[in-house]
């Protein structure tokens, strides 16, 4: 079992590198005027969403589900182990949305500045820090 833990570990780290890098794409292609650096982008953007991103976050969610399987019954009443599992669907939702601004940036039909695009990718940050603390601690 541990080595499916050493592998959900190494899929989350992935899953969570685009996470951190496609808002940070998001806010220099924003910020972009030029059709030269826009295609790019959309090259850049593609390539991390279904390229590295979509695997990381499928190879987690898998890992993740084959180890709550060995441990369910011991921590299934624990609120650290629920508050966790909530976090990783919000996670799985911001991850759907980043793919629908994707669309729209490869649509051009952006509709966000910069700005939002920085706040953006902020939040897996916070999931991030919550997630590893339930995890360590399981402070309920």
């Amino acid at each position: 079992m541990e080595w499916v833990r050493a592998f959900h570990i190494i899929f989350m780290v992935t899953w969570f590198a685009g996470l951190f890098y496609l808002p940070r794409l998001f806010v220099y292609h924003a910020m972009s005027d030029d059709k030269t650096s826009q295609d790019r982008f959309k090259i850049m953007e593609r390539k991390l969403y279904y390229g590295i991103m979509t695997p990381g976050m499928v190879l987690t969610l898998l890992s993740g589900a084959w180890l709550l399987s060995t441990v369910w019954s011991a921590y299934s009443a624990d609120l650290w182990l629920h508050l966790k599992l909530f976090l990783v669907l919000l996670l799985v939702i911001y991850h759907f949305y980043c793919g629908r601004l994707y669309q729209a940036f490869k649509h051009d039909i952006n509709l966000h500045g910069h700005t939002f695009y920085r706040w953006l990718n902020e939040i897996p940050v916070l999931g991030l820090i919550a997630i590893i603390i339930f995890v360590v601690v399981k402070p309920f």
